[in-house]
């Protein structure tokens, strides 16, 4: 016969879950503190060496030994090299807030990470966020930061300010790897969207903070005429519903049309009163830049058109549709 679970038993265990998270946390806090300090001590010794480089390798082999004698395993030279370069990387400023909410797998990722701005980004994600380690690997990999990037373009050429800043919330490209499509095979919208629908956690993810799912094939009537929206989400921190609208061909004038006479209706029929306007998303195989110079995408700061890949871009790839972007934006502006 099994013990009954009283709101008492219930009260009494979450204080002690409540109590081993706190300590896991303290203790991950002192020791990445820690870390922070062994860096810095490394690399204050290695300013009395002659020749920086050799010193700096015999010192930290020989320190890696000695704390090895120690303490045990944990030393070896590769992680007081990851101390070394934590120190290097993060300043005594924002250690603390760090220390508190992220873990050392979590910064030995970060840390790697070159641009600055980039590097700050993943920090404050991970952090509001509460990405797990392969959620911030993947983040990385795929190169989250440089695509939200991409978004700015847009921003930048409006002479309105974006209310809904949308700027950082849009990405271009979305990465869809984990649907594992066929990279080269036509697919039919429906069978995207399944897709989606069927991996809907990571595609949540992949569209970032505040997104949650709210229906497929959403069904928004006049009195004359029935309209289906492929995918509708609602994203809290922007206070607004998303549209997306799936087209696995060349994006078109008459999607573009589509996806405003949507967001117009959406706002019409379903938005809230105290809910900021509907941003629509024309997630696309292909887009032409002319078609988009030359639509209502252009001025209209509600609607958007983005690319899926199908696979991880490396970063070479990513920079090269970064730079054409810019190259665009560059002639249009001239």
């Amino acid at each position: 016969m099994g013990i009954e679970v009283t709101s008492f038993h219930a009260d009494i265990r979450h204080i002690l879950q409540s109590a081993r998270s706190k300590a896991q946390t303290a203790v991950n806090s002192a020791m990445v503190e820690a870390y922070w300090l062994i860096g810095k001590r490394i690399v204050e010794e290695e300013q009395h060496g002659d020749n920086k480089a050799k010193y700096g390798k015999r010192l930290m082999e020989e320190l890696s030994t000695a704390l090895t004698a120690d303490f045990g395993k944990g030393f070896s030279y590769a992680n007081l090299y990851n101390c070394r370069q934590f120190y290097l990387k993060f300043s005594e400023q924002n250690l603390y807030t760090l220390c508190r909410e992220l873990s050392w797998s979590h910064l030995r990722l970060i840390m790697r990470v070159e641009n600055f701005q980039a590097l700050e980004y993943y920090c404050n994600e991970s952090r509001a966020e509460n990405w797990t380690v392969r959620q911030l690997e993947r983040n990385i990999k795929s190169h989250s930061y440089q695509r939200l990037l991409s978004s700015q373009t847009k921003a930048n050429k409006q002479t309105e300010p974006n209310p809904t800043n949308t700027l950082d919330f849009i990405k271009d490209p979305y990465v869809l790897e984990f649907l594992q499509l066929p990279e080269r095979a036509k697919q039919k919208e429906s069978d995207l969207e399944q897709a989606i629908i069927d991996e809907l956690q990571n595609f949540l993810l992949e569209m970032g903070k505040g997104f949650s799912f709210v229906a497929r094939q959403m069904r928004i009537s006049t009195e004359t005429s029935h309209f289906y929206l492929d995918l509708v989400f609602y994203n809290y921190l922007l206070k607004c519903f998303v549209v997306i609208d799936l087209k696995t061909d060349k994006l078109t004038h008459q999607d573009i049309g589509q996806m405003d006479m949507y967001v117009r209706m959406f706002d019409d029929l379903k938005r809230g009163q105290d809910d900021n306007p509907t941003i629509g998303i024309i997630l696309c195989d292909n887009k032409d830049e002319t078609i988009v110079k030359y639509s209502v995408l252009e001025e209209n700061r509600q609607l958007f058109a983005a690319k899926y890949q199908h696979i991880l871009p490396t970063e070479e790839e990513l920079i090269a549709e970064l730079e054409r972007e810019k190259r665009l934006i560059g002639k249009e502006l001239g």
